[in-house]
Parts: C-alpha cells; structure tokens; sequence
C-alpha cells in the first residue's frame, strides 16, 4: 500500500533525491503550476507520487496538473489511469490524439526513428496543453538511466556528446520542460510502484516493445556494465555534471 511505502528507505531517498534535484538545477519556483507528464508507467507515476509529497512541504507554494495523453494505440487505455488520480484527488486532464495514425502515414511501422517521432509528437501536444491550462513547467519522467543512456546513444552513434538537461528551455521560447527524477534511478522507481501496489500500463505501443531498438541494446550493455563493475551507472551520472572541456576535442575550446 502507498501510505505504507512511504516511510520505506526508498521511497524517502527517491524524495530526497528529487528535492535536490529541484534545488540544484531551480527547476520549480513560488507560484509554478506544474504539469506532470503522466504515461501511466512506473517513471511518471513515481515523479508525481515524489512531486506531490513535496508540495505538501515545500517553502513554497506550487501546484500540479496530471496530463495523461491517449496516443491512440490499440493496445493503450486510460481508464485505469483516470480512476487512480480521482480516487487520490489529483487535477487531471485526458487528452485523446492521433499521434498513431499519423506515425503510420509519415513513418511506417517498421522504420527505425517510429520511438522518437512519436516522443516528438506527445511532445508538441504537452506543449499546446500546457499554455491551454496555464502551467509553467512541463515534468517528465526521465530518471538518470535515460540521461546516461542518452549520452551513450549520442556517443556512439551520432558522435556527439549530449544528454537530457534536468532544466530545458523549448524551441518555442516559451514552455519549460524540467526533469526533477534526474538523480533518481529506474532500480529505484520499479521498486516504489511494486511495494505501494500501483498498477502500471505500458504505452500500448505495437512496435516499440522489441529489444532491436537502439536504447535497448544501450540498456543492456549498461546492466551488463554494472553488473561487472557496480558504480559505473554513478559514475557515468556524475561524470554529466562533471565537463572537462579542456581535455576534449571541441575546436571552440581551442
């Protein structure tokens, strides 16, 4: 049950990392109404639990908006997710798309870049959303194995050196995407949903659940890392806020 999970060592260290987030990178601020970006999976539901036990005690005074999108794929509902933030007592929005029918009309069902094109889209709807409702801050529930495994993904195979900023700026200068489970691990998030018995559903989406794709050959090369030497996640997380750009190759630096 939740109410007993919370005073669990992990749920409080998932909090605590999640206040030291929001305070080293400023990412809510008095008076920000902040939408939490809600799939239904173990990440976002563990973002809005950590946000929410943090507004109860926060210096100041913020409020959230659970924004769940219906992405149109045949295998998704959210219906569970709708009774869940009722019967807690959540502001909530539904929002129903056709991010599916216009996946399968631009890329095709089987074509490499089907995962981040559809990512791009939800995108572009929580950005309506949000000046729709007036929220300030965009939360989403990227926790520090999709920050490391970005950087990797980048590295290796677009030759770049480049992650998820907890603190984003969007291209259209006005929304602000903020990232508060940055230091939080997905050992961490899969623990909570388990021991407070919280239902989660998958994206329902009907092609990325294969492990061809890009990041899950990152996510296994990871856990095979750490397996073999336990810290490298630790130090692949601190090594992001840790540039040496001097001892880089960037010609800008020279």
């Amino acid at each position: 049950m939740l109410i007993l999970f919370i005073l669990s060592r992990t749920w409080r260290n998932i909090v605590r990392k999640t206040g030291r987030a929001i305070g080293d990178f400023g990412l809510i601020s008095g008076g920000d109404r902040v939408m939490v970006a809600l799939s239904g999976g173990k990440d976002s539901w563990t973002l809005l639990h950590a946000l929410d036990a943090l507004r109860k005690k926060a210096p100041i005074d913020f409020s959230l908006l659970a924004v769940c999108i219906h992405p149109g794929f045949p295998g998704f509902s959210s219906d569970m997710v709708e009774e869940r933030l009722s019967s807690l007592g959540f502001q909530y929005h539904i929002e129903k798309s056709n991010i599916f029918n216009v996946i399968r009309k631009k890329k095709g069902e089987q074509e490499e870049g089907y995962c981040s094109f559809c990512a791009r889209l939800r995108r572009g709807v929580l950005y309506r959303i949000a000046q729709e409702k007036g929220c300030t801050k965009i939360a989403l529930g990227h926790h520090a194995d999709d920050l490391i495994e970005t950087l990797l993904m980048s590295a290796l195979y677009n030759g770049e050196l480049r992650s998820m900023p907890p603190r984003l700026l969007a291209e259209d200068g006005m929304n602000v995407v903020i990232r508060p489970l940055c230091y939080v691990f997905e050992r961490e998030t899969a623990a909570f949903v388990e021991e407070a018995e919280i239902p989660v559903i998958g994206c329902g989406c009907p092609v990325c659940q294969g492990s061809g794709h890009k990041r899950h050959k990152i996510k296994s090369l990871l856990g095979g890392l750490e397996e073999m030497e336990p810290g490298i996640k630790d130090n692949l997380l601190a090594a992001l806020g840790n540039l040496k750009p001097k001892y880089l190759m960037d010609k800008r630096y020279y």
